[in-house]
């Protein structure tokens, strides 16, 4: 059997351990009963927008729709007064609901990084001693407001973020990208949390104090980070306070219609993985258990089958694992073949990325995380 055949299914055994493993992990965040509050402070939820999505209303309908005894402020934020996201708002403004629903239209620009500038622009219209940012595609469980509250209540807790799962709402390519948030990306994250390896701070929710943000110098210090999320939570951390993950899962509505924008999505996400831990995204490249097993066995003439059965064992497992703790399923079982080995391109295209398409602009990114326009 050639060198080259003995080295993948090495590789691929290991990411069969590491399936199995985290097919365990994910468990940890399976959600327990809502926590009972002791008090329950005013809360702002900022929602950067730009952009029409197949189910934007919906998303940001949940928000509202909890359970939870304090007040809520829904702050919605819009550069251009003519984004049509701004119809969804508009829905939820007129429709009845104990939270107070804010559209707010400011083309005010603070720095190169637009989802940062949106939110300095929204943090300026509350007063709330709590601030939860989301992403616009986020939909959460109507205790999502109680659990995060009582997970940012806890003592030395700074900031809280949250794991998710992915949603296909484009059809048949929104689901493949779905797929590789439910089955690889969210994974990871668990299986870091246990080791110590992740750190993470996400996009899906991040809750503080208003205090907090104060004391790190608002979102204006990211203003200029491509990763704006994992540098708050990283300025969180250097206040001396933690940034937690509690046993909650929510949900990330995918709406890619076509490979092309799912390739582009993943490799400015995997680029921006390695730039942050060039050492720990090299060392991901082992949760690809099924594509190294299929190289293996074509390599090797059909020998070596046994570990290929294994590979597909082991992903079927975690997916399994996966859609009983997030009561959901992502995407059908026979989506993990292409799945992985498109995941296994894109992160082979991260490697090598040292640029990145975001909304139409192509920024360069620095050595710092920060990002720049092409040819500056």
């Amino acid at each position: 059997m050639e060198t080259a055949a003995l080295i993948l299914f090495l590789l691929a055994l290991v990411g069969c351990g590491y399936n199995f493993a985290a097919a365990i992990l994910v468990g940890r965040y399976e959600p327990g009963p809502a926590p009972e509050l002791v008090t329950a402070p005013d809360v702002a939820i900022l929602k950067p927008l730009h952009g029409s999505e197949p189910a934007l209303a919906a998303n940001l309908a949940s928000f509202l729709n909890q359970d939870y005894p304090g007040r809520v402020q829904l702050l919605c934020g819009i550069a251009d007064p003519g984004d049509p996201a701004a119809e969804a708002v508009a829905a939820l403004v007129a429709a009845p609901s104990r939270a107070s629903v804010t559209l707010v239209s400011d083309s005010g620009r603070h720095g190169s990084n637009a989802k940062v500038s949106n939110l300095i622009n929204l943090a300026a219209r509350t007063s709330a001693p709590m601030i939860i940012v989301s992403d616009s595609d986020i939909a959460v469980a109507p205790d999502y407001l109680r659990r995060i509250v009582a997970a940012l209540s806890a003592e030395g807790v700074g900031a809280v973020t949250c794991l998710y799962r992915g949603r296909g709402d484009a059809g048949l390519w929104s689901q493949l990208a779905a797929a590789g948030i439910s089955y690889q990306f969210m994974p990871a994250v668990a299986v870091g949390l246990a080791t110590g390896r992740a750190r993470p701070c996400m996009g899906s929710t991040i809750a503080l104090r208003a205090v907090t943000l104060g004391r790190i110098g608002g979102f204006a210090r990211v203003a200029d980070q491509l990763a704006d999320d994992h540098a708050l939570g990283a300025a969180v951390r250097a206040t001396g306070l933690s940034v937690v993950v509690p046993p909650m899962i929510v949900t990330h509505g995918c709406n890619e219609t076509s490979l092309a924008r799912v390739v582009r999505h993943e490799i400015r996400w995997n680029a921006t993985v390695r730039s942050l831990d060039p050492l720990g995204y090299v060392g991901s490249g082992i949760t690809y258990p099924l594509p190294f097993a299929l190289l293996g066995v074509a390599l090797a003439g059909g020998q070596g089958w046994q570990v290929l059965v294994l590979a597909a064992l082991a992903r079927v497992t975690l997916k399994l694992r996966v859609d009983m703790v997030t009561g959901a399923a992502s995407a059908p079982l026979w989506m993990l073949l292409p799945r992985d080995i498109l995941s296994l391109g894109t992160f082979l295209a991260g490697l090598f990325a040292r640029s990145i398409d975001w909304r139409g602009a192509r920024l360069r990114m620095g050595r710092d995380g920060r990002l720049s326009a092409e040819g500056e």
